[in-house]
């Protein structure tokens, strides 16, 4: 039917081969949580590589927030922790926890206690293995106007903290997770799965447990790739990004878990 409705009602040539031309040079997609839209504490998700790269080019994968000041009214800066796949980095392993000021610029923080074979302070070495589920955490740190980045290993239960960035900022809103390819549009399919998406209220309420997205690609004019596509998984209990594969369920659609 995609394929039909597209042959009817043609816009612009489908970019399903070739290096994206967007401005960073990737391709992106992503899932928005659908939650209530109030001041958050803590957000997690499961983060799964089912198909694993196997081109030399970077991949990231990652849960994505807002910082707000709820008292002064600030508006958001924002910020990503995630696993990479980087050619650069020993076993193409590592994690990213970084962002950006609402008026441009980097977000600072603390030094990491990971190495990193760049010298990024934002990209740390980190091994992670596919097949296995990786629980992402963006919640409090130390102190006021420090929040930390971990990831949980769930095969093995070993924490990492990666490390805090410094925002003045008492809550986070508007979270996604979202996968960013540097690779051809060509290059052979990548899997990966997210589930059990979850956030702490700031007012300490109950944890609210996301069960539908709302999809989001990036466009053709902006550099994207038109073969990627999520979908849930045949469980009905997580969500899955898939690059090199027809798009069957297009921006804006809601996806619910069982």
């Amino acid at each position: 039917m995609a394929r039909f409705l597209r042959s009817l009602f043609p816009s612009q040539p489908e970019r399903i081969s070739g290096l994206p031309p967007s401005a960073n040079g990737a391709s992106s997609f992503h899932l928005l949580w659908q939650v209530p839209p109030r001041p958050l504490r803590e957000v997690r998700a499961d983060f799964e590589v089912v198909d694993p790269p196997t081109v030399d080019r970077l991949y990231f994968w990652a849960l994505q927030v807002n910082f707000i000041d709820t008292v002064h009214s600030a508006g958001p800066a924002g910020a990503h922790f995630g696993l990479q796949h980087h050619p650069a980095y020993p076993g193409s392993g590592a994690v990213n926890w970084g962002g950006y000021h609402s008026g441009g610029g980097e977000l600072t923080g603390t030094e990491s206690a990971l190495p990193s074979t760049l010298d990024n302070v934002n990209t740390r070495d980190y091994s992670w293995s596919p097949g296995r589920t990786y629980r992402f955490r963006v919640g409090p740190g130390s102190g006021p106007g420090r929040w930390q980045g971990s990831v949980i290993d769930l095969h093995t239960g070993q924490a990492t903290v990666v490390r805090e960035l410094l925002v003045e900022a008492d809550a986070l809103i508007s979270p996604m997770v979202w996968s960013e390819v540097f690779a051809r549009c060509d290059d052979p399919p990548v899997t990966v799965r997210w589930a059990n998406f979850e956030a702490d209220p700031a007012d300490g309420a109950g944890t609210i447990r996301a069960k539908t997205v709302r999809l989001n690609y990036q466009t053709h004019g902006g550099g994207g790739c038109a073969n990627t596509n999520t979908f849930i998984d045949a469980s009905g209990s997580g969500f899955v990004q898939r690059t090199a594969t027809e798009r069957l369920n297009p921006t804006g659609t809601l996806l619910a878990l069982r």
